[in-house]
């Protein structure tokens, strides 16, 4: 079954939360059973998102005490995974809202307070998504196009955001952007609400792969950005400011753990075709062919390693603040985008392997290893991209470039 209109299955929450009892099986076939339709007609996936909010899947993240699930960020990459393996554009889309709550997450390790608002706007129902990425910026988070114009209450912020997952249904955007009046703190991060003049989010999403996270255009037109809904102002380029550390990091691991998932389906997909697959030549099953054994055992053993360093380094960050936590340093942030960067990569080797076992009918549109082939592409497009990843590793083996 591959169809939008699936029935929604039934939803208990156990008093004891793990990601394999927040998100049960059969609540994955659904979704699994909807990804198809939401594909072929480009539309979001409105019906999971409902699901989601009803099992409190947005406050996975929230500590118990605001409301939420607790979830450590090492756990809810876990849930992510196990999501994307059956819905990876709805996995992809209500990353973003984890994003933002994980970077409340981890200011509470370090003690910060500034955990506190957003920790209380997701438990009042606010829906957070990601505003960062515009359209030549391949500074990303370092620097901005859009502009932020200081005011007696805060800043009018101007400019267009790409790739702005959840747009049917986010209610709180965080954006940055650059203020010159101040050279020292030229950035500013923070939230601006839906529901305030001057957004404008364009119906532009008509994608190969991804498609129902429905990741549209938004142009903020003088944007009120309230004084208390500042996060953090920074210079401009790489620097270690908590907030940035946050967003940056909760980014790349929890991205990674959605293309790990699609990484699992299709390794559980290639082992289930060889199965069921007969080789005329043969008179067996392509489960006993070699070839065929060799590349999924590969797209398997390709999966592992990626599945290792998600595990560890999530559990290094759930570990801020305590006594002998690992410290990387400056290291964090290369190991964070290194994550990502062969998590996305392994993900699309593994894809293919899959792929190359399964047969030609699968070459046909419809199924979903086909809509997974063209999913997993996304995972080149999110910084950090390739090149940036090699030239931070490049500079920090290596030195700068000389002028």
């Amino acid at each position: 079954m591959d169809r939008a209109d699936a029935a929604p299955a039934e939803i208990r929450v156990p008093e004891t939360l793990t990601p394999e009892t927040l998100l049960p099986d059969e609540l994955l076939e659904t979704f699994r059973a909807r990804a198809g339709g939401y594909d072929r007609e480009n539309r979001f996936f409105d019906e999971d998102f409902a699901d989601l909010v009803r099992i409190g899947y947005p406050l996975m993240l929230v500590p118990r005490e605001f409301g939420g699930l607790g979830f450590t960020l090492r756990q809810a990459a876990a849930a992510q995974r196990r999501l994307a393996a059956a819905a990876p554009a709805t996995a992809l889309g209500i990353n973003m809202h984890h994003v933002l709550v994980g970077v409340g997450h981890t200011l509470r390790l370090r003690g910060d307070e500034r955990a506190r608002g957003i920790f209380e706007q997701a438990a009042a129902g606010e829906i957070f998504a990601f505003g960062i990425s515009e359209a030549g910026n391949d500074a990303v988070l370092f620097d901005a196009a859009t502009t932020a114009e200081a005011t007696a209450d805060g800043y009018r912020v101007t400019g267009t955001k790409i790739f702005t997952s959840l747009s049917p249904v986010w209610t709180r955007l965080i954006v940055h952007a650059r203020d010159d009046a101040d050279p020292r703190s030229q950035l500013v991060f923070g939230f601006v609400a839906r529901d305030d003049e001057g957004i404008e989010i364009l119906d532009d999403w008509d994608t190969l792969g991804m498609r129902a996270s429905q990741s549209r255009s938004t142009v903020l037109r003088s944007v009120r950005l309230p004084a208390d809904q500042v996060l953090t102002r920074t210079p401009a380029g790489p620097n270690p400011d908590p907030v940035v550390w946050g967003i940056f990091g909760c980014f790349e691991l929890l991205l990674a753990a959605v293309y790990t998932g699609i990484a699992d389906r299709a390794v559980q997909l290639a082992a289930e075709l060889a199965r069921t697959r007969r080789s005329r030549a043969r008179g067996s099953s392509y489960a006993q062919d070699p070839d065929i054994r060799w590349q999924i055992a590969e797209a398997a053993l390709l999966r592992d390693g990626v599945e290792l360093q998600l595990d560890r380094l999530t559990a290094d960050v759930d570990a801020l603040g305590s006594a002998g936590a690992p410290d990387h340093g400056p290291r964090w942030f290369l190991l964070f985008s290194g994550v990502k960067h062969r998590a996305t990569e392994t993900a699309r080797q593994v894809v293919d392997l899959a792929m190359r076992t399964s047969g030609g009918a699968h070459y046909s549109r419809g199924g979903e290893l086909e809509r997974l082939y063209r999913d997993v592409l996304a995972g080149i497009y999110h910084p950090s991209d390739s090149e940036s990843v090699h030239a931070a590793v490049a500079k920090a083996l290596l030195g700068p470039l000389e002028a």
